[in-house]
């Protein structure tokens, strides 16, 4: 739970434990509700009503601005709402949202020299505007037959007859009227709420969500056709301009994904065709398409839908939903090679790959189990992940035992002239053979090297970059600006609208929306709008592609320094995945506000003296000035002046004060007294601010009554979580950030903390920490899962052992192709590190059983390693070559490229490690004696198969 408390407005935040679910949570709302509705009676005098914002997890996925030149604020409310109206009535939209409002008001501003002069008590000037316009039951009377409603003429029909209102009790029998006392004018609400313009011009923003299980691109559809019927009926003039539609870009990204899942298709079928031969490469590519196709309907029937996630799945599982088909297909060529009939070849094949598939197909979506099943935002995000891979292996494994096995006896052919030679008898199978035989031979020195890299490769990955996840590619990017805290909301428009008109001119910016006051709509599910603040604006900069941003973000952020030297202004592409907030932070938390600022200044100075740190700075913000008056008492009291008197009058002369309501149609509009501008605006004149004395009849000056005016400092903002105090410096990464935290980490641990305060880290770090932690939760029982699996498939210890020792070498191709690409160690590298795991255990199932086999059969151990390697040469190498070039399509995406980059090369050394160490180990562990380089050179061939 956290909180952040400014002058009238303290917001706490309630995160929801992880265990909770969509089902599950609106209970625990219900319950926080009524939680905080019996804490109403304990706030002070005052304050409240709280108010419980259940929907601030909504996202808005499409996000319009209306605006026009020359058209008030009033115009594009009435127009905004009348789209509101509209727009709620589309198929699939759960709710329409507005920004930027300005809120009409009418002001009633009353000089302090002509309330002197007339002696009139402010009292009364309110007294008789109060409840002008509020509707009250009149009653009814029976006419005839009849019943008729009375109704009384509304007292306040226009902003003119609100002067015309009769100030009573004025005494001396003189008769006053509101307009004697006051200058009465209609305008907005000032200062002003959240400010939005578009391009440049006063804007209402328009936030638009889809419902719950709805399909983003048939709203956006529907909303593009109403908008298209409404526009007849909008004023001339006016501009329904897009800041950001997910639909599009949903389309879009959709598109481009499926042609990666084309390429890598295409790539794994022609790797097939070129490796196995044309029928056998069309069969398994044939069961393949099956393979989607049915993953699609399992999808769909399960809900899960077609976005980046789901997709990306599907080009991970490519090779491995191949693989049961590959052996399957081997295994039925090899037989009808030795003269087997097709028939009764594909039954055993059948009946003796059953299980050992099915094992390898378990520890394969185990693998993604851990994610899958992690009880974080990250795993909800990557739920879809463990789903798809789920579906598409089982079925995978279902389709190659039953579809692949019938269309091998009708289509596969075997070629007479080929029968009769020996099917590894080719150069690669012989080589190998040769390899092979030389490392059992020397199997210590084998694993001795193997454990030297492994050692090395341990070492290298300290140098991998580490990152969480990935920046977004979509041509679009957020400048956070930042001012001195306490700087009135005008200042800091005025800057941003100079700003907002450098940046359109720029090449390749499309557009600027700008908000200022607090932070945009939730338009993207990573996207966190700031809380308000009148000293904090954002400008969301829309560019022609999503190259330029690199060039674009730096330039920018130089010319805001340039020409505002003393603001903060941070550029930010979107992101990917969780996160949010700033790149490094050290939560500062105690009991003393003055402690934790000097604690703030220290962990800071740390920072600014790294020069790949930017952007330093602290939730805190700057303390503000306060002017404090101190009540002088006895003269008060001799006054008969309290001191909420003294609060009441000053915020009515410097803000203003509700006194009434002017009813125009469906809209409320308040009516507000205040001091006229000249006495709003000279903080000099407090001292002059009349204030009315029962006592002695009349009004006298405000520093009769004050003894002092002092002014001094206090925080702007008070952070809390966990209800202590918290305050949080941060700092931007130029560069690597997992590299500049590894450098502050030492330096800000080591300064030394007083007694009641502690330092915790936040950002990306604990970001990451806890999505790993939340993964490694899950890693214990389904590596439980995976060993026992094994342990079942073989009925014995050793040729598990042999198998799991191998996975821990892994490390070695993944390090390696990590700094060879300059990828970070992410999330994504973990996805593809775990699912590297998979294939390991798969692979080494698949090549373990085959030994076994042949020892089983009676041949001799040596001889039984040798050839059972080899009889799995092909589907090994096989599966892994189409793995890693069916990885090839989502390099280029940003989003995925470190988990392909990790699986390619992990998996290109891995089926190294399943092709030579593990038959290294099996002779290891099972104590299985080389043959002497004679009888190697004479080893008859494979006469026999067993799959």
């Amino acid at each position: 739970m956290t909180s952040l408390s400014a002058p009238g407005r303290s917001t706490i935040t309630v995160s929801i434990k992880d265990q909770y679910n969509a089902r599950t949570l609106p209970q625990v709302w219900d319950e926080l509700r009524r939680k905080v509705g019996d804490a109403q009676v304990r706030l002070p005098p005052g304050a409240g009503p709280s108010i419980v914002l259940d929907s601030f997890g909504d996202v808005f996925g499409i996000y319009l601005a209306l605006s026009g030149d020359g058209f008030s604020y009033a115009q594009l409310h009435e127009t905004a709402k009348l789209l509101q109206r509209e727009l709620l009535l589309v198929r699939d939209v759960a709710s329409v949202t507005m920004s930027g409002v300005q809120r009409e008001t009418i002001y009633l501003e009353i000089p302090r020299a002509r309330l002197a002069a007339l002696g009139v008590p402010e009292s009364r000037i309110y007294a008789a505007l109060a409840g002008k316009n509020l509707m009250r039951p009149s009653g009814a009377v029976e006419v005839g037959r009849e019943r008729l409603r009375i109704i009384p003429q509304p007292s306040l029909e226009s902003v003119e007859a609100i002067g015309n209102v009769v100030i009573e009790g004025v005494g001396s029998g003189r008769q006053l009227f509101v307009r004697d006392v006051a200058t009465i004018t209609r305008g907005y609400e000032d200062p002003p709420a959240p400010i939005v313009r578009f391009n440049g011009q006063p804007a209402i923003g328009i936030g638009i969500s889809t419902v719950s299980g709805g399909n983003v691109v048939v709203m956006g559809d529907a909303v593009q056709k109403r908008i298209a019927d409404i526009k007849a009926r909008l004023p001339v003039g006016l501009e329904l301009g897009t800041v950001y539609f997910q639909p599009d870009i949903v389309v879009r990204g959709i598109r481009e994904f499926v042609t990666s899942l084309m390429q890598a298709v295409g790539i794994v079928v022609g790797c097939l065709l070129l490796a196995m031969g044309v029928r056998s490469g069309l069969l398994i590519g044939a069961g393949l398409f099956l393979t989607i196709l049915a993953t699609f309907m399992a999808m769909s029937g399960a809900g899960v839908a077609l976005e980046r996630i789901s997709l990306g799945a599907l080009v991970i599982a490519l090779s491995m939903m191949v693989d049961n088909a590959i052996v399957v297909v081997e295994g039925i060529l090899i037989g009808m090679e030795r003269g087997g009939d097709a028939e009764h070849v594909a039954v055993d094949i059948v009946g003796k790959t059953t299980w050992p598939l099915l094992g390898g197909t378990a520890v394969a979506v185990l693998a993604f189990a851990a994610i899958g099943l992690s009880q974080d935002a990250t795993g909800e995000y990557c739920f879809s992940l463990f789903l798809v891979i789920l579906f598409s292996l089982g079925l995978s494994w279902i389709l190659a035992l039953t579809v692949t096995p019938l269309l091998g006896v009708m289509f596969l052919k075997v070629n007479p002239a080929a029968a009769a030679k020996d099917p590894y008898g080719g150069m690669l199978y012989r080589s190998y053979r040769s390899i092979l035989a030389g490392c059992v031979r020397m199997r210590w020195a084998t694993l001795g090297l193997m454990a030297v890299l492994l050692v090395l490769s341990i070492y290298a990955f300290r140098f991998v970059p580490q990152s969480f996840f990935p920046d977004s590619t979509t041509p679009q990017f957020t400048v956070d600006y930042w001012v001195r805290q306490g700087t009135d909301l005008r200042k800091t428009s005025a800057d941003l609208q100079a700003i907002e008109q450098r940046v359109m001119k720029l090449e390749g910016v499309k557009g600027v929306t700008t908000t200022v006051g607090q932070g945009s709509i939730r338009f993207l599910l990573t996207y966190s709008p700031e809380t308000p603040n009148t000293a904090y604006g954002q400008m969301i900069v829309t560019v022609d592609r999503f190259e330029r941003m690199a060039e674009l973000m730096p330039k920018i952020e130089a010319d805001i320094t340039a020409n505002y030297p003393e603001a903060l202004a941070i550029a930010n592409p979107y992101v990917l995945g969780p996160g949010g907030g700033s790149d490094v932070e050290a939560r500062l938390r105690g009991p003393d506000h003055r402690v934790l600022r000097q604690l703030s200044d220290q962990v800071k100075a740390v920072m600014r003296a790294d020069p790949y740190a930017r952007d330093v700075r602290d939730d805190w913000r700057e303390p503000v000035m306060v002017v404090r008056p101190r009540m002088a008492q006895v003269a008060a009291a001799q006054a008969g002046v309290a001191r909420s008197d003294i609060a009441q009058t000053l915020n009515r002369t410097f803000s203003g004060m509700p006194v009434g309501v002017f009813r125009e149609g469906d809209e409320l509009i308040p009516m507000v007294a205040r001091a006229p501008s000249p006495e709003r605006i000279d903080i000099d004149a407090i001292r002059d601010v009349q204030i009315w004395s029962p006592l002695a009849g009349g009004t006298i000056p405000l520093r009769q009554v004050v003894s002092d005016f002092r002014t001094e400092w206090e925080d702007g903002i008070v952070a809390r979580r966990n209800r202590l105090p918290t305050i949080t410096p941060q700092a931007n990464a130029i560069g690597n950030v997992s590299q500049l935290f590894r450098r502050l980490r030492p330096k800000i641990e080591a300064l030394p903390l007083p007694p009641g305060y502690t330092m915790e880290w936040g950002g990306e770090h604990e970001s990451s920490s806890e999505a790993q932690a939340a993964l490694a939760g899950k890693l214990p029982p389904t590596l439980i899962l995976m060993v026992l699996i094994v342990i079942l498939l073989f009925n014995s210890l050793r040729q598990p052992a042999i198998i799991f020792l191998t996975v821990p070498l892994g490390m070695i191709g993944i390090t390696a192709s990590l700094l060879a690409t300059g990828q970070p160690f992410g999330f994504m590298a973990i996805l593809g590190a775990l699912s590297l795991v998979g294939m390991q255990i798969r692979n080494g199932i698949v090549l373990v059983e085959e030994i076994d086999s042949q020892i089983a059969g009676g041949k001799e151990g040596f001889q039984a390693i040798l050839d059972g390697s080899v009889s799995r040469l092909r589907p090994v190498g096989i599966t892994a070559l189409t793995t890693v070039l069916g990885m090839i399509p989502l390099l280029p995406d940003v989003f995925f490229a470190s988990m392909a980059v990790t699986i390619m090369g992990g998996l290109a050394f891995a089926t190294l490690l399943t092709l030579l160490v593990v038959p290294v180990l099996y002779a290891v562990i099972f104590r299985i004696p080389s043959s002497s380089p004679r009888a190697r050179a004479t080893a008859e061939p494979v006469t026999e198969v067993q799959v």
